[in-house]
């Protein structure tokens, strides 16, 4: 039997669209209560119907790299529900012009405060809740590009991202003694709407071969249905035609 969320409270940052959806849907359908977060209210609001139609949830308007306005959505959370159980961030960016030769102070701070420092932000608001409780599980959203750096997606992202896998173990290493756990996610390409943010956007065909949204909802439900003594530290989840393998190989030869 798969075990029920029922009666968890999780937070899922970026939960408006794409991996943090996903992970939104599935982990209402298994029965917790999902407080998405994210900054554009009009998505928000498109998610939150998603969600209401198969689950309990509810959405909060937040950017993650202000540091007040993170720790204020972590209060109202915990005032209307005296928890959080699990928390996925899932909030993140990267800049068109990405590479050395094109990319901004501006581009790279901004990807630093969304992906790293936002990040940390949600992390440290629920922490004092979480050992309180004796019990949470983190599942942070790295990349592939946090283990094999790539020029496809840029010096800040490859950064932001391999620093994400250095924060999750911090996690693991100071906080185990109190029942918490966290898991870094390292999907490879995945078909989301980040991918629009490339200089060159894959093709439909391409994005068809990718890691579905869907997918990386399963691997977030997976993770959160593990019992509580069980730690998953880093998953890595790629598509099988892996573009990184297949040396500029962009689609499968025809057969």
């Amino acid at each position: 039997m798969t075990p029920s969320l029922q009666g968890q409270i999780a937070w899922i940052t970026g939960g408006g669209s794409g991996i943090g959806l996903a992970g939104a849907m599935a982990l209402a359908q298994a029965g917790a209560h999902v407080m998405i977060s994210g900054r554009n209210a009009t998505t928000n609001a498109s998610a939150l119907a998603a969600l209401q139609a198969v689950g309990s949830a509810e959405a909060l308007l937040l950017d993650v790299a202000d540091k007040h306005a993170v720790k204020s959505a972590a209060q109202q959370i915990l005032d209307r529900h005296g928890r959080i159980d699990i928390l996925v961030t899932s909030a993140g960016t990267n800049a068109t012009q990405r590479n050395f030769d094109v990319v901004t102070p501006e581009a790279w701070d901004d990807v630093v405060a969304i992906n790293l420092s936002g990040l940390f932000y949600c992390v440290h608001a629920v922490l004092p809740a979480m050992r309180q409780q004796q019990s949470g599980l983190i599942i942070n959203v790295s990349s592939w590009a946090g283990l094999y750096a790539s020029k496809l997606t840029g010096p800040a992202y490859n950064s932001t991202k391999r620093a994400v896998l250095a924060l999750t173990e911090s996690i693991n290493m100071e906080e185990c003694t109190h029942g918490i756990r966290a898991t870094s996610l390292l999907p490879g390409e995945v078909a989301t709407p980040i991918l629009d943010k490339r200089p060159v956007p894959p093709s439909a065909e391409q994005r068809e071969l990718m890691v579905q949204a869907e997918d990386m909802g399963q691997a977030i439900l997976f993770v959160a249905q593990m019992p509580a003594r069980t730690c998953i530290n880093e998953l890595i989840i790629s598509p099988t035609f892996n573009r990184f393998y297949t040396g500029g190989l962009e689609s499968p030869p025809k057969r």
